[in-house]
């Protein structure tokens, strides 16, 4: 995408560097904005309205809204979700901004697009798709089905068990380093930097248990002891039985899943790097904790996904229709 920040003319040299040193330190900043998933995505989007473009032989930059519109319906066509389609045009409004234009939603003819997304956002009725929850029983399920003492299978269970007992994020788990943990008596304290919902950086910890069942914590001692990963990233990919110095990909961490609930007798399709993390907060909700509680691990920003989660656990408990049904 285009830079945002203007070229530097001075006759000076010793000016000039000064200048491309501050330069350099504004571009940094100007990127860290956003976070590195989301000027992927941007590229992407900005990348597929100029190809667009092109095979229509039309300008991508300055655009017409009116084009602009047209891609977005094409795109819902397609098939896209409103969410996507709705970045893209983000996108395409910061590519705009950043070469000095207008964004197409801001100049003249802009507000077509507001009305187009509009009508993409009423006619979308494509039901969410949503990954099936390994809570504990189903997680016992993926571990039992993941046996043996090779690399990769240690590894697995590590993903498994770990990754669901803190309710991770497929990118937060595949990120995960060694000094981001630290022991206690009870377990691990898991301490997090900027995520999705702290994207300022300020920190969070959450606590990961021993437990008794599923066992968390020996399953990644387990997996570092066989690896020998002492610092560094956590989870790695694994080749010729041994750890790489790679972390593994996002996913990665989803096809450690999928694996693991086809060896169950699951259907993989229904399964992603998402299930440990819904997972943790199904299982929560069944146990009868607050909503709170469950909170201070999952790191929701807003209680309304958990309550939904709630909601569809406890749907017969105290059934409206318990005394007369």
């Amino acid at each position: 995408m285009p830079s945002s920040l203007p070229a530097i003319r001075s006759d000076d040299e010793s000016g000039l560097a000064l200048w491309h040193e501050s330069l350099h330190h504004a571009q940094h900043y100007a990127a860290a904005a956003r976070a590195p998933s989301t000027r992927r995505a941007y590229a992407a989007d900005w990348k597929a309205f100029r190809v667009w473009c092109s095979e229509r032989d039309i300008n991508a930059l300055p655009a017409d809204p009116r084009h602009v519109a047209l891609f977005l319906s094409d795109e819902a066509v397609r098939g896209l979700a409103p969410a996507t389609i709705g970045r893209r045009l983000a996108a395409i409004g910061l590519a705009h901004r950043q070469a000095g234009f207008l964004s197409p939603q801001q100049s003249e003819h802009g507000g077509i697009l507001l009305e187009v997304l509009a009508g993409i956002r009423r006619s979308w009725r494509k039901l969410p798709s949503r990954k099936v929850a390994a809570d504990a029983d189903i997680l016992r399920d993926l571990l039992r089905a993941t046996p043996g003492n090779d690399l990769k299978a240690i590894r697995d269970r590590a993903i498994l068990g770990f990754g669901m007992a803190g309710a991770f994020r497929r990118s937060e788990l595949a990120s995960l380093r060694m000094e981001d943990i630290t022991r206690d008596p009870r377990g691990v304290r898991v301490r997090f930097g900027m995520s999705k919902t702290d994207q300022e950086g300020s920190g969070t910890v959450i606590a990961i248990p021993e437990g008794q069942r599923i066992r968390p914590i020996a399953l990644l001692d387990a997996w570092l002891r066989a690896s020998n990963i002492q610092e560094g990233f956590i989870f790695r990919g694994v080749v010729s039985n041994k750890a790489t110095a790679m972390r593994i990909s996002n996913r990665g961490i989803a096809r450690v899943v999928q694996r693991a609930a086809k060896a169950a007798g699951y259907d993989p399709a229904r399964f992603g790097g998402h299930s440990l993390r819904a997972g943790f907060v199904t299982a929560a909700a069944r146990a009868g904790a607050s909503i709170f509680r469950m909170k201070d691990v999952s790191r929701h920003k807003s209680t309304d996904v958990l309550a939904i989660y709630i909601r569809e656990e406890q749907i017969f408990h105290h059934h409206a229709g318990d005394g007369f049904l």
